[in-house]
């Protein structure tokens, strides 16, 4: 099967400019494959930097049994970060700009040395890292409904849309990044509890799998660049003038708000 790249990179950006939920991919196109949905995701992303954006990181998705569950998938997916993904310390997002969005609480790596697989494990990641701090990301679905297979998520750049840092920053090996709790809150409401080693085991064995990843594809996780280990729960929504907070040992706090 040939897979019209250019059809589908136009259909997910007019989506995503357009702020309107589509069909998944592979309601067209069943026989969708990894590579014809990384082809697309690439092509993406080529859009974007054409357009003056410029890449900033990397992400992990469904890397904890709770998102696969939630999102009814069996294996982590990988994507990437632009600037206009970033928001401010306040975490605010105009929901004008977004489709429907969902939290999750992540733990975040900063590189102070650049990653390439192959053959890199957790600990190359933590001596490469710099810093470590917690973070939100907002993901957003250019699906209806939240419905989509594994292809369909990668083509999508894993639903990736926007992130928030906190600011409490500590060295990769402070601490035990598998024990580390977090508490994810939404309003006045306690919604979920995890810990780090939700994430593939450790999420340092995450970034090690995104590594590896991107070296099998002539690819650089380069020094500067922050990489969000993948969602420890599963996302909640994000709606107007409710916070969602999450709170991490070690690491504080972070929060994000719809305005």
């Amino acid at each position: 099967m040939t897979i019209d790249v250019e059809r589908w990179t136009d259909y997910l950006i007019e989506a995503t400019d357009g702020r309107r939920a589509v069909a998944p991919i592979t309601d067209t196109e069943p026989g969708l494959s990894l590579d014809d949905a990384y082809a697309i995701q690439d092509a993406v992303l080529a859009r974007r930097l054409a357009s003056g954006r410029r890449v900033v990181g990397a992400k992990l998705g469904l890397t904890s049994v709770a998102k696969q569950v939630q999102m009814g998938v069996a294996s982590p997916v990988f994507g990437w970060l632009t600037d206009d993904m970033v928001l401010a310390a306040d975490g605010c997002v105009t929901l004008d700009e977004v489709i429907h969005p969902r939290v999750e609480p992540e733990i975040v790596f900063h590189l102070g040395e650049e990653l390439a697989g192959p053959g890199i494990t957790h600990h190359d990641v933590l001596d490469a890292a710099d810093w470590v701090t917690c973070g939100l990301e907002v993901i957003d679905s250019r699906y209806e409904d939240f419905r989509f297979t594994l292809p369909d998520v990668v083509a999508d750049d894993t639903s990736a849309s926007r992130f928030v840092l906190g600011t409490n920053r500590i060295s990769p090996d402070a601490t035990p990044l598998d024990l580390l709790g977090v508490l994810l809150e939404v309003g006045p409401d306690l919604r979920e509890t995890a810990a780090g080693a939700a994430c593939l085991g450790h999420p340092a064995a995450a970034v090690a799998a995104l590594a590896n990843w991107v070296g099998g594809r002539g690819r650089t996780l380069e020094a500067g660049w922050v990489v969000l280990s993948g969602g420890l729960t599963a996302a909640v929504p994000l709606a107007a003038d409710v916070p969602v907070r999450a709170t991490f040992a070690h690491l504080g706090t972070v929060a994000a708000r719809g305005i």
